[in-house]
């Protein structure tokens, strides 16, 4: 086995974590944060190389890329992250029962989090900024796009853990190589848990073959209805947020739904996607409704694969719905359950909607850019859990928590 070596360190590693005061890891926190502005210059190097090599016109091509301003944004997540309450040692209930014993059950960290993932070179100092927070050592296997990027913050990483004393091997980054995956999904004994990040084949994949225990996050098929009582002007700018601000990220807007009875206002509702070159893929009543007003070179008819389609390009699905029962029949049908929309001005209406769709986040007159760690006040986060058992939705700190009992007895026996 490749990753033997790499195991073993990391679970002795783990175990010095529960020592660690918040005061020591919120300076470690700090002191990373200022290392990553510091070293952006040598970073942006790296991921330049990783970019190379890569076509602009990738889809991943965006989740890539790393800026000043992305490198600022991330060190920024840290500096959040060091400001929110440690989740550790919460006594989560207490009780004293009858015969005098006192039971608490306390938050503590899971132990080592492996995570899988694409080209998100973000993904690894986030993960390692939550992870360190709630008291766990991290397992990362990023994949071969972002290898340069990868390899140069995790340097950064153990060097800020050795000028601050602190076990350097608490992170490991496994080699970039398919067959490693393999390892890690069969790291029982070593790994606690395993996160998957990337696209629905990966997760797939991870959640089928791991004998590690997984956190499934979904890939994001998203939708948003256009309700007979919604208000063009809300809904022309949110459309134009959920599905342009970044096309590449889970909660990208990818199929809009719209009333039958407001076709009349779809030129308008769309109008913006044009100046950011969106595509659209029209059912036939939607298509004659836009047919005069959008492009031609962006306009094409729908078909049964436009739509249950993650995009994460210029691309969006237009279909018409008659009421709300189909349109909720529709997302019922093609979520992966991460972020689901109504634009509506029907307070009842809205209040359904929020009772029948089955999504990790649901949201009412408002972008589905929002379904974010950060933007939730979290922190950052690990990912976005779209199953229901541990966690849903944004995983940040609290999310990478279990908890123990504590049983305190003075010569308790059980007769």
């Amino acid at each position: 086995m490749i990753c033997t070596e790499q195991f073993h360190k990391v679970k002795d590693a783990s175990r010095t974590m529960c020592l660690l005061s918040s005061e020591t890891i919120n300076n470690l926190l700090e002191q990373l944060a200022k290392s990553l502005r510091e070293g952006t210059e040598q970073i942006l190097e790296a991921n330049q190389k990783d970019l190379e090599r890569m076509s602009e016109y990738d889809p991943k091509y965006d989740r890539l890329l790393l800026s000043h301003e992305r490198i600022k944004g991330i060190a920024d997540d840290i500096e959040n992250t060091i400001q929110l309450a440690s989740p550790l040692g919460k006594i989560l209930s207490e009780k004293t029962l009858e015969n005098g014993l006192l039971i608490k059950k306390v938050s503590v960290p899971l132990g080592t989090v492996g995570v899988i993932y694409e080209a998100r070179p973000n993904v690894t100092l986030d993960v390692f900024a939550l992870c360190f927070k709630s008291g766990n050592a991290c397992v990362l296997k990023g994949g071969s796009d972002a290898e340069n990027s990868n390899k140069v913050l995790v340097a950064l990483i153990k060097k800020t853990l050795t000028d601050n004393h602190l076990n350097p091997d608490i992170i490991q980054l496994l080699p970039s190589a398919r067959e490693v995956a393999v390892e890690l999904m069969n790291a029982v004994g070593f790994v606690d848990v395993l996160i998957p990040r990337g696209s629905q084949n990966l997760i797939n994949t991870v959640r089928q073959n791991s004998k590690v225990p997984v956190i499934e996050t979904g890939a994001g098929i998203v939708h948003t209805y256009f309700d007979k009582d919604g208000d063009l002007q809300k809904g022309k700018q949110i459309i134009f947020n959920a599905k342009t601000r970044r096309v590449s990220v889970c909660n990208a807007l990818d199929c809009l739904l719209i009333h039958k009875s407001r076709l009349a206002d779809l030129p308008e509702l769309v109008s913006k996607l044009q100046n950011k070159n969106v595509e659209i893929f029209a059912d036939e009543e939607a298509y004659h409704a836009i047919e005069n007003t959008y492009p031609k070179d962006l306009l094409k008819k729908a078909d049964e694969s436009s739509f249950g389609t993650e995009f994460l390009s210029h691309k969006i699905s237009i279909k018409t719905v008659s009421d709300f029962q189909e349109a909720t029949d529709h997302i019922y049908r093609y979520s992966s359950k991460h972020s689901e929309a109504i634009i509506s001005e029907n307070s009842k209406t809205i209040s359904d909607f929020y009772s029948v769709v089955d999504a990790a986040a649901i949201y009412s007159n408002t972008s589905t850019a929002f379904t974010d760690g950060a933007q939730f006040g979290l922190g950052a986060e690990i990912g976005i859990s779209t199953q229901k058992l541990h966690a849903r939705g944004p995983m940040a700190l609290e999310e990478l928590c279990s908890y123990k009992w504590l049983i305190t007895g003075d010569g308790h026996i059980r007769e």
